[in-house]
């Protein structure tokens, strides 16, 4: 069988279907809601996703699947994933509507209105606030960035950063408990991340291989905690999994 149920929304059922193994239980996020789902474990991540778009709406073509980093092959079997009781994975992806809410073409103001606000717009990088702590320099142990390349986040935490002090940031994403942990010398902060209102994100003009990022804990921009130095190749996969879906940038 194939059972699903969702946060508010327990007892759903999916129409049973052959026996496929053993099944196990296992947590889904998506877009900041909680699945949980039971399969047999010799069902495919393909089976898998198909049983997502119907939950979703969202397209098996546009999902992406990371559980123990990006899940790439879909013709291996829960089993193989080695997911198991409680096992946390995460699906990101954006639905057609979605798309098409952020392609929809503006209007001849609002492109008056965006340029004119690009246009006054100065660059984080040149602002006095961040000068001042890109001007001591790259950290010796900063992670090496990478220009023109997307990765999915590493095994291991991404370090090597600083704050706005210059204080030595450590990111930790712990998806089984949907947080992200901020480490620093004085002490860890773990955030949940549905808590998270935005993250913004600007490449180091003089070093483009690392980005400015800030994460807004609070409702206004005065709660931005601001890190500096993250590697260019992983800024789409923080914003990823922080945001729980796929962003549009332009």
């Amino acid at each position: 069988a194939v059972v699903s149920t969702q946060s508010g929304h327990y007892g759903r059922e999916i129409t049973p279907a052959a026996d496929s193994g053993p099944e196990v239980k296992f947590k889904l996020v998506y877009n900041k809601t909680n699945y949980e789902i039971v399969m047999g474990e010799n069902r495919t991540v393909r089976e898998l996703k198909d049983h997502i778009e119907t939950l979703t709406k969202l397209p098996r073509a546009m999902q992406k699947l990371m559980f123990k980093g990006l899940v790439k092959d879909d013709t291996k079997t829960l089993k193989e994933l080695k997911v198991v009781k409680n096992s946390k994975m995460m699906c990101v992806g954006t639905t057609m509507s979605d798309l098409v809410a952020v392609t929809t073409k503006p209007s001849s103001s609002e492109i008056v209105a965006n340029t004119s606000s690009v246009t006054k717009k100065e660059p984080l990088s040149k602002q006095k606030i961040h000068q001042k702590v890109l001007d001591k320099g790259k950290p010796e142990d900063a992670m090496p960035g990478i220009i023109g390349v997307k990765q999915p986040l590493p095994s291991h935490p991404l370090n090597g950063m600083v704050n706005k002090t210059g204080g030595k940031v450590r990111l930790t994403f712990k998806l089984e408990e949907d947080s992200l942990w901020i480490g620093t010398k004085a002490r860890t902060e773990k955030i949940s991340m549905s808590s998270i209102r935005n993250v913004v994100s600007e490449k180091i003009e003089a070093n483009p291989e690392y980005y400015i990022l800030g994460i807004q804990l609070g409702p206004t921009e005065l709660s931005i905690y601001w890190i500096y130095w993250i590697p260019a190749q992983y800024v789409d996969a923080v914003k990823d999994t922080i945001l729980g879906k796929w962003q549009t940038f332009f």
